[in-house]
């Protein structure tokens, strides 16, 4: 009986042993392809930090193709994409209490829906249907920003911020697209 519950517990181990070892594997598999990156943004006490993974464009024909127009998008790949602010802000007009939220895009070719959802999700994707794990119910802010083309090719996703002239831009590129969201700091 003692051999018994031994070799259960070996074989317990090894099994979770595993499974984690594989679980890690595939993670960094993914990571290579789409690598992690933070941005941040500071602008006296105003700090906005995103974290996202950056996929590569390698030739592909990226919005209406690899990212379907009318469909949520991860906005990146690999985990869903955060956002926090330390402060409250206005969002292109748009009230945003401070706090910790997932960021969400519907691009179509004119224009993109921005959601920011207060739901953290463990992936960015359902992996069974491979649709975006975003729920509705937990969306916090739904906003409109037209497309703009890009001067130059964006060859990863790129999330980055600029500031003109008191408000904030945070800008999304990737390919020839380009979107801008204006954010502005509640006084």
């Amino acid at each position: 009986m003692h051999k018994k519950i031994k070799w259960t517990v070996l074989s317990l181990v090894i099994l979770i042993l595993g499974g984690t070892i594989g679980f890690y594997s595939w993670k960094g598999e993914t990571k290579s392809y789409s690598p992690e990156d933070t941005v941040n943004f500071k602008q006296a006490g105003l700090k906005i930090e995103v974290f996202y993974n950056r996929p590569y464009r390698k030739g592909r024909e990226l919005f209406g193709n690899l990212v379907p127009y009318g469909e949520v998008w991860r906005t990146g790949a690999n985990e869903a994409t955060t956002i926090s602010f330390n402060k409250d802000i206005m969002v292109d007009g748009s009230l945003l209490k401070s706090g910790k939220y997932t960021l969400w895009t519907i691009p179509n070719k004119d224009s993109w829906k921005v959601i920011f959802n207060d739901k953290m999700y463990a992936w960015g994707i359902e992996l069974t249907t491979e649709k975006a794990a975003r729920e509705a119910s937990f969306d916090a802010l739904t906003l409109e920003t037209p497309v703009t083309e890009n001067k130059e090719l964006v060859e990863q996703f790129t999330i980055s911020f600029k500031e003109q002239q008191g408000l904030i831009n945070m800008k999304l590129a990737w390919g020839k697209t380009l979107i801008s969201i204006p954010i502005k700091e509640v006084s």
